[in-house]
């Protein structure tokens, strides 16, 4: 009898494992048994309508789907979403009971570490403070109910230009704050969570075959020394080839680096994999999960933008009788942020906005606009947007949740989770 999704998350925790590392268990355990290789898909949830897609296309692919949230996305001070980590988890609680979805959301913390949070490196936290602060972040998505974290203190931005930070510096941050988390879970008897470590960026020192290496002794290590030889990362972010401004998976790196960290227990997670070329390939490679982001928010940028256009027509057809302007809302409010400029190239840096090619500037507002969603100008444009079309017979909010499933299901597909539901 196929066991009811519902029920995965106690079977895994009867039998003392984390629900990620149970699935990812099945995946292998499926694949021995002649089934196709899988790779975890994560949504990065930017926005709420990222949040609802993604449920419902995991409904309809009849598969898990997990969701890594930075902490600029949500913390215990709303982020830019406005949610905290107790709201981020009742959110997708009750989003999936609104359309019955029956399978398993996990939810994660992606990059968390020192100064990856806006605001720690805008205002120049010490070290102290700011792993006090992700320590604090930490406890409180456990407490919540997340399913895994990403442990990547890989940034110091007191080193001076063109130095990378030490990997034993690394690989100390890390236990620590594994540490840190492990103790505060036992002490609230709370289930056990999954780990993921390292980064993608060139900035984490985890860019050659040599410190990659170093990096997984000296954890290993590191943790048994410190009494957690049961606790191990499920994920080790690798380097695949794509990242914010390439699009090419890296068939060969990849399965170079599974064949590392497979004897370890773990597997390669992919960031950055928005809009990747060859997302068949992941699997084929041994791929554990992948991140996809950025590209989402760009769906829902041009969902707007379409719906914006059949508003004038029906503006200049007098069945309207003010124009939301959503468009505009968008790029002033993204301008008004200026955190805009965080994503410039070395080249752009000092210029003004007007001075950056246009192609780029279109660039920067669409995948800039996940920190804006929750403006009020933007959210009364786009109120008065949906309000207008409703009015003439559109449902304008299943046109944008059906644009980024529809981005969204390509994944599903190339990474073999379609029905996938029916063998875990």
């Amino acid at each position: 009898m196929k066991t009811d999704m519902r029920d995965i998350r106690n079977i895994a925790k009867g039998i003392d494992e984390p629900v990620t590392e149970f699935i990812l268990r099945r995946f292998e355990e499926l694949k021995a048994e002649g089934q196709p290789p899988r790779t975890l898909f994560a949504a990065c949830p930017n926005s709420f309508s990222v949040i609802k897609a993604a449920l419902r296309a995991a409904k309809r692919n009849n598969a898990p789907i997990k969701f890594a949230a930075t902490l600029n996305q949500v913390d215990g001070d709303g982020g830019y979403t406005g949610l905290t980590q107790k709201d981020f988890v009742r959110l997708i609680k009750m989003e999936s009971e609104a359309i019955n979805y029956e399978g398993v959301p996990i939810i994660a913390i992606d990059h968390g570490g020192p100064w990856l949070k806006d605001l720690q490196s805008k205002e120049q936290w010490d070290l102290e403070k700011a792993m006090s602060a992700i320590k604090k972040s930490f406890e409180d998505a456990v407490e919540a109910g997340y399913d895994l974290i990403h442990v990547d203190p890989t940034v110091d931005i007191f080193l001076g230009e063109g130095e990378v930070i030490d990997i034993s510096v690394v690989a100390e941050r890390t236990i620590e704050l594994i540490k840190h988390v492990e103790s505060f879970r036992k002490s609230r008897k709370l289930p056990r969570i999954s780990y993921e470590v390292g980064t993608e960026e060139v900035h984490g020192g985890l860019a050659n075959d040599e410190v990659f290496d170093s990096f997984l002794q000296l954890l290993k290590d590191g943790l048994n020394k410190n009494n957690l030889s049961d606790v191990w990362p499920c994920f080790i972010v690798g380097k695949v080839g794509t990242d914010l401004h390439t699009t090419e998976f890296d068939v060969d790196v990849a399965s170079k680096l599974t064949a590392k960290v497979r004897p370890y227990g773990s597997y390669i997670k992919g960031h950055y994999s928005d809009d990747v070329t060859n997302p068949e390939d992941y699997p084929l490679c041994g791929m554990g999960a992948a991140n996809v982001g950025p590209e989402f928010t760009i769906s829902e940028y041009k969902a707007l933008i379409e719906l914006e256009r059949i508003e004038k027509k029906l503006y200049n057809e007098n069945r309207l009788a003010l124009l939301s302007d959503i468009q505009s809302k968008l790029w002033q409010a993204v301008l008004d942020s200026n955190r805009w400029q965080k994503w410039l190239q070395p080249e752009e840096r000092g210029k003004d906005f007007c001075q950056i090619p246009s192609e780029r500037q279109q660039w920067i507002i669409m995948t800039c606009c996940r920190y804006i969603w929750q403006n009020p100008d933007v959210l009364v444009s786009r109120q008065l947007l949906y309000d207008n079309l409703s009015r003439n017979g559109y449902d304008a909010q299943e046109i944008v949740l059906s644009r980024i499933e529809r981005d969204m299901d390509k994944y599903f597909t190339k990474f073999n989770l379609v029905n996938i539901n029916n063998y875990l």
